[in-house]
C-alpha cells in the first residue's frame, strides 16, 4: 500500500512500499477515505516539531480520519466489514487511574495517530482498536466522519469553558478549531459569540457559521474592539484557539472578573509569557484542552441530527498523492485555507 512520509520539514514523499497491516484479535482494518490536515500536523510539517516533541525520520502524519472497515479481528463484535467509521485517533491503556475515571485523554500511555512514535493515518489502510471505530449513520458521510475529530475538540473546549445559555464568548482565532468551538458554543446556548482573526476569509466563515461579531486583528485594534463590544466587563469566556503566543498573552485582558479563559490552541513554543497579575486580580479560572474524551458519539449524533453542520468549514480538497501540496498550501496560503482535507 501507499503511505505518505514526512522526510524533513516541508517535504512529504509518497511511497508504495508498506505492507497492508493485519488486524489483531480486537482490531479492525480500515480503508482510509478522508484525512483532515490539522494544525498539529502542520507544525510537524513546517517546523519538524511541536514544542519539545520532534518528528522522527520517515514519519507519517494525519489523525482526522474516516473510512470503511475491511476486516475485523476474531474477538470483535458489533463492527462488521463494510461499515463506514470515524476513527477516534487515541487509544489509552484502559487500566490506569485516569482511564478508570473517564479522563482517558490524559492517560500517560495513550497512543495517538501522528503523535511520535505512533505513526499517523496518511496511508491507504490502518489497523485500529475496534472500540475506537465509531459507525457512521447513513446521513453522515465519511468526509463528515473525518471532521468529527476537530468537532470533538470544539465540544470539549466549550465544555471546559462551561458555556451556558446567555454567555458572551470571545474566540481568539478563526481557523478550523476556532470555528468548531464557535459551533459548539452556539449549540450550548451562548447569546453572543465574537471571533477575532487576522484573515478575512476566516472571519467571513465565522459570520456564516453564526458569529454575532468579528474583529479583523490585521486591521483593527483588538483591545479597543473588545472593549467596544463587551464593555468594561469583558467576555464571560475567552477561548484561545490560534495557538499563538500573542493571542495567549492577550486572553487575560479580555475576560471578565470571575470569568474563564480556555487555552485550546497548541503553540509551537513550550514557554510563553503570561500576565498572571490580570488573572489574580480578576480571580479568573484558566482551563486547558488536551484533545477530548467521550465525545465521538456526541459529535456524530450532532452532525447526524443537523444540530451542527461541519461541512462549510472545508475550503480545500487534495488527493492522497498530492499530500505534500496539501500541507504546503496550508503553510504558504494560510490566509485562504480554513480546512484542508485529503481525499483517498
Amino acid at each position: 500500500m501507499k503511505a505518505a512520509y514526512l522526510e524533513k520539514p516541508m517535504e512529504i514523499v509518497i511511497r508504495d512500499n508498506a505492507d497492508v497491516p493485519v488486524p489483531g484479535p480486537e482490531e479492525a482494518l480500515v480503508k482510509v477515505e478522508y484525512c483532515g490536515v490539522c494544525g498539529s500536523d502542520v507544525h510537524f510539517y513546517k517546523d519538524g516539531h511541536i514544542g519539545d516533541v520532534t518528528a522522527p525520520p520517515s514519519f507519517i502524519l494525519g489523525h482526522e480520519v474516516a473510512g470503511t472497515v475491511m476486516k475485523v479481528g476474531n474477538l470483535v463484535s458489533g463492527l462488521r466489514p463494510g461499515e463506514r467509521v470515524a476513527l477516534e485517533p487515541g487509544y489509552p491503556c484502559g487500566t490506569c487511574e485516569l482511564c478508570r475515571s473517564g479522563k482517558y485523554n490524559l492517560c500517560r500511555s495513550v497512543r495517538f495517530f501522528a503523535d511520535p512514535p505512533t505513526q499517523g493515518a496518511l496511508q491507504e489502510y490502518v489497523v485500529h482498536p475496534a472500540g475506537m471505530c465509531y459507525p457512521l449513520p447513513k446521513s453522515v458521510s465519511t468526509e463528515e466522519g473525518a471532521l468529527v475529530e476537530p468537532l470533538a475538540v470544539g465540544l470539549h473546549a466549550a465544555g471546559q469553558g462551561n458555556v451556558t445559555l446567555g454567555d458572551r464568548v470571545l474566540i481568539l482565532g478563526g481557523g478550523c478549531i476556532g470555528l468548531v468551538t464557535l459551533l459548539a458554543a452556539k449549540a450550548r446556548g451562548a447569546s453572543e459569540i465574537v471571533v477575532a482573526d487576522l484573515f478575512e476569509k476566516r472571519l467571513e466563515a465565522a459570520k456564516r457559521l453564526g458569529a454575532n461579531g468579528i474583529i479583523n486583528a490585521g486591521k483593527e485594534d483588538v483591545a479597543a474592539r473588545v472593549k467596544e463590544i463587551f464593555g468594561e466587563r469583558g467576555a464571560d469566556v475567552v477561548f484561545e484557539t490560534a495557538g499563538s503566543a500573542a493571542t495567549i498573552g492577550e486572553a487575560p485582558f479580555f475576560v471578565k472578573r470571575g470569568g474563564t479563559v480556555v487555552l485550546v490552541g497548541m503553540a509551537a513554543e513550550s514557554t510563553i509569557n503570561f500576565n498572571f497579575s490580570q488573572i489574580m486580580v480578576k480571580e479568573v479560572t484558566i482551563r486547558s484542552v488536551f484533545r477530548y474524551r467521550n465525545l465521538y458519539p456526541v459529535a456524530i449524533a450532532a452532525i447526524a441530527s443537523g444540530s451542527i453542520d461541519v461541512k462549510p468549514i472545508v475550503t480545500h480538497y487534495f488527493s492522497f498523492d498530492d499530500s505534500d501540496a496539501a500541507f504546503r498550501t496550508v503553510v504558504k496560503e494560510a490566509k485562504d485555507v480554513i480546512k484542508a482535507v485529503i481525499r483517498f
